[in-house]
Order: C-alpha cells, then sequence, then structure tokens
C-alpha cells in the first residue's frame, strides 16, 4: 500500500548516511529503543513483482538485521518487557521488541526459525475475520482484479466509472484509484461486500490471497504456544477505525479480545491500530484501547521509543522494516533517531 512519508524518509536516509550524521546524533536522539514492524517474510513471493511487495522482506535480511542490533547493544525483548522498559525510562540499555500485522505464514515458516536462531520475540497482531473470511486482504484482491482486466467500471451512486487497466503503468495508477476508492468512498462497514462484488465480476477469487498467505487457526494455535511468541489483537475485521461509529469502533477493538480467547484460550494484552496512520487513528481510538484493557497500543507512525512514552502507551511508534528499505545502512539510520522528527514535522517524540 502507499506510503506518503517514504519519500522524506528516504531523502533523509540517504542524507544521514551520507554525512555521516546518524552515529553523531544517535546519542542525543536515539531514544531508549524500537518497536520494529514486520508484515511478510519470505524468500518466495507469490508474485515477486507485486505493487504490494514492499509488505516483504527477504528472511536473509532480517537475520542480518537481528545480528547487526545485537551487536550495536540492542536486547530484544518480549512486548511485556518492552513495556516495562518504558515505564522505567529505559533502564537496562537500548533494546528492540519485534511484532507482525495480520499473522502471514511465512511468519512461522521461514522467520520463526531465525527469530529461534537470535533468541528473539516477535509479536503478532491477528485480526479474526482475516481468518475466518469476514474480512478480506483487500490490498491483493485489488492487484489480483487490475491484473485480471485491461479496463473495469466501478458502480458508484453518482455513475459508473471506468478505470483503464491496459498497460503496466495504468495498472499502477488503477491499483491507486481503487485504493482511494475503498478506502474513501466506501463506508468502511461495506468495502467486503463492495469489494466482493467487484472481485465477482471480474472473475477474481476475493478468498484466494488469504487462504494462501495468512495462516489459519490450527496454525495459530501451534505459534502461539511457541515461547517466543506472543499473540496480539489487530480488530476484529481489519478495519480502519476512525471511520467507523463509536459503537462499531469500540466492538471492533474490546470484542476481539473475547474472540481470540475463544480460539487460543488467553486474552491478548497488546493491540495494533489497524493501517495505524492518522486517518485511521486519533486520540478517540486511543481511548478504546486503553478501555478495552489492552497493556499497549502500536500505531505505524514512524518513530524510535522515548522515556516519556511511558505516558503514551496506546499510541507507540514504530519503524516499519520492508522492502522499501532492505539495507543494513537504512535501519541504522532510522534507528538513530534522525528520521524521527524529518518524518513527523519535527516530534521527537512520536504518538498520534
Amino acid at each position: 500500500m502507499i506510503d506518503g512519508g517514504e519519500a522524506i524518509r528516504k531523502l533523509a536516509l540517504n542524507v544521514a548516511r551520507y554525512t555521516g550524521l546518524a552515529p553523531l546524533a544517535k546519542p542525543f536522539v536515539g531514544g531508549i529503543g524500537a518497536i520494529l514492524m514486520l508484515h511478510r517474510v519470505t524468500a518466495t513471493p507469490e508474485k515477486p513483482h507485486s505493487v504490494n511487495r514492499h509488505l516483504n522482506i527477504a528472511p536473509g535480511f532480517l537475520d542480518a538485521m537481528i545480528a547487526d542490533m545485537k551487536a550495536s547493544g540492542y536486547a530484544f525483548v518480549a512486548m511485556d518487557e518492552a513495556v516495562e522498559r518504558i515505564k522505567a525510562g529505559g533502564k537496562g540499555g537500548q533494546f528492540a521488541t519485534i511484532t507482525a500485522d495480520d499473522a502471514y505464514r511465512d511468519n512461522m515458516t521461514e522467520a520463526l526459525p531465525l527469530l529461534e536462531k537470535h533468541g528473539a520475540p516477535i509479536t503478532i497482531y491477528v485480526a479474526p475475520g482475516l481468518i475466518n473470511g469476514t474480512a478480506d486482504l483487500w490490498w491483493d484482491v485489488v492487484e489480483d482484479i487490475v491484473n485480471a482486466r485491461d479496463s473495469l467500471t466501478l458502480t458508484r451512486p453518482n455513475g459508473p466509472l471506468t478505470i483503464d487497466c491496459s498497460t503496466p503503468a495504468k495498472k499502477l495508477q488503477a491499483n491507486a484509484r481503487l485504493h482511494a476508492y475503498l478506502t474513501s468512498e466506501v463506508r468502511e462497514e461495506d468495502l467486503q461486500a463492495v469489494l466482493r462484488d467487484l472481485a465477482r465480476s471480474n472473475g477474481v477469487d476475493a478468498d484466494g490471497p488469504r487462504l494462501r498467505t495468512l495462516m489459519n487457526w490450527d496454525e495459530i494455535r501451534s505459534i502461539a504456544a511457541h515461547p517466543l511468541v506472543t499473540i496480539g489483537a489487530h480488530t476484529i475485521n481489519h478495519s480502519n477505525l476512525k471511520r467507523l461509529s463509536e459503537a462499531d469502533a469500540r466492538q471492533e477493538t474490546g470484542a476481539v479480545r473475547a474472540m481470540l480467547q475463544a480460539e487460543l484460550g488467553e486474552k491478548p494484552g497488546h493491540f495494533a491500530y489497524p493501517y495505524g496512520y492518522a486517518s485511521a487513528v486519533g486520540c478517540r481510538e486511543v481511548r478504546f484501547a486503553r478501555d478495552s484493557g489492552y497493556a499497549s497500543a502500536v500505531t505505524t507512525r514512524h518513530g524510535v521509543l522515548r522515556a516519556e512514552h511511558a505516558g503514551f502507551l496506546h499510541a507507540l511508534p514504530r519503524i516499519s522494516v520492508n522492502g522499501r528499505y532492505q539495507s543494513l545502512a537504512h535501519i541504522r539510520t532510522m534507528l538513530s533517531g534522525v528520521t524521527t522528527p524529518l518524518a513527523n514535522a519535527g516530534k521527537m517524540l512520536v504518538t498520534i
């Protein structure tokens, strides 16, 4: 999916890399640690040239990154311990905790062996609707729809819209147009129905992406029993909470705990806001997460952790480890803290 902060972060990364600024700045702006965000970890993505390929990193890069961070003095801890370290102001040295959104199967088959090698814990945020089929990996379904046709038609209240998908460049534009349509023009409650109608009319299996790439409940139960794994909540249906009514947003945030307990035997103690950017989470959503009893909640806002985050445990930033930044130099620069204010309008303390 489209990352609006990519250009500024890449500029900052390259400037800091070639000027030597990052290592000089780290003692002053590096904070107390970082929450790393993953999605997929696989050496064999089904669609290596996918518009969503940035959601994947290679296992070899994850291996190298953890080793590099450990050599730099980072301790890898579970989310429970990360919360305690934040509360303690970072006493005990810099730390990192790894998180992964959506419960992709390769987290178990390809990432977990590397985490075992390094003794590095991970928190995997699960949206039960994605596992049960009441929600879809719509960004992958959209790509399949665009790839299936040279043109497609959206049925809208103000009239049909035909979208050209006839060339690679047009397909990129079509993906962006459908993303905008589903996330701003279609009601959040109607997203799955609209998506499935569009998939059906274009001969695309809307269930295919989630069945191919996400863990099923048996696999989630298996990985949940692993000593390095914590299961967190990611709403029921991977919903943009800010686009829902208060009642529905509270349901998505709170009721998911009982659903995961029913499947796994334990209520999740940690939460991740789907999408996690400004148009998906604000003060209201943070209040819902706090009221639901979670010990922490993470966004996708770019930033390192600071001691002051002890007062913002339900609005924690993360460092996205994705296909756009598969460079140890880039990761070192992001961990130095110099990109935190550059990606957040000058703010060193990133919350919401």
